[in-house]
């Protein structure tokens, strides 16, 4: 007969040979409760730790790649780089087709052997130019002093802002534009102007009752890890 183990995500007795640990702390859990909660943390933007009560140990990426796709196992690389960098040295490329994350010694390194100005670097992904000082593309015809008081460094901020907003999927309010993100909970928001509305869609709640066809909840955002 087979040796069995429980998970104790799903408390079913599971094939030992099928159990999985996602660390180097040896906790081990079926592979669908395993793969459920790695997704869902990056689904949060979060590196998922091993779900064992206490235990902090980080997933190891060669131990996710046998059940994510190659596409999640990405995410994950970027997710772990992304936790290792400090928030004060984290750079990210202004181009929006990059959006390469470096450290600012990284991209120092990679700028040694170019001429641009001051706060000029190279992105070590795509190779363009950009301006550490104001987050845009070169800007090769003015300092940094004269570019933040141009009319164009406040349409840049604005497009950064809509831009990272639509990244973190966060949502606007259309009473006081307001960003509000959804951590947990239902589809059912109502910000702190008292505006009502649904997150997933924007469109506007009245009398308690939602105007759209959206579901009511997500179980990613009801049920955490």
């Amino acid at each position: 007969m087979s040796v069995k183990e429980t998970c104790l995500i799903c408390f079913e007795d599971i094939d030992v040979a099928r159990m999985l640990s996602i660390g180097t702390c040896q906790h081990k859990y079926c592979l669908p409760c395993l793969k459920h909660h790695v997704e869902i943390n990056l689904q949060g933007g979060l590196v998922a730790q091993c779900p064992h009560k206490d235990c902090k140990c980080e997933v190891n990426v060669d131990s996710c790649k046998t059940f994510l796709s190659s596409e999640l196992a990405n995410v994950l690389i970027e997710r772990i780089k992304e936790s290792l960098i400090p928030v004060t040295e984290k750079v990210y490329c202004p181009f929006p087709r990059c959006s390469a994350l470096m450290s600012k010694q990284e991209v120092l390194e990679n700028t040694k052997t170019s001429f641009v100005g001051e706060g000029g670097r190279k992105c070590v992904k795509c190779k363009h130019y950009f301006c550490i000082n104001c987050k845009v593309p070169w800007h090769y015809d003015m300092s940094c002093y004269d570019f933040q008081r141009s009319e164009t460094y406040s349409c840049v901020e604005d497009q950064l802002l809509k831009s990272f907003a639509s990244k973190k999927l966060w949502r606007q309010c259309s009473k006081c534009n307001h960003m509000v993100e959804l951590d947990s909970g239902c589809y059912h928001i109502t910000c702190r102007c008292g505006h009502q509305f649904c997150y997933n869609c924007g469109a506007e709640w009245k009398n308690k009752q939602a105007t759209c066809s959206c579901p009511i909840w997500d179980e990613h955002f009801i049920i955490r890890p």
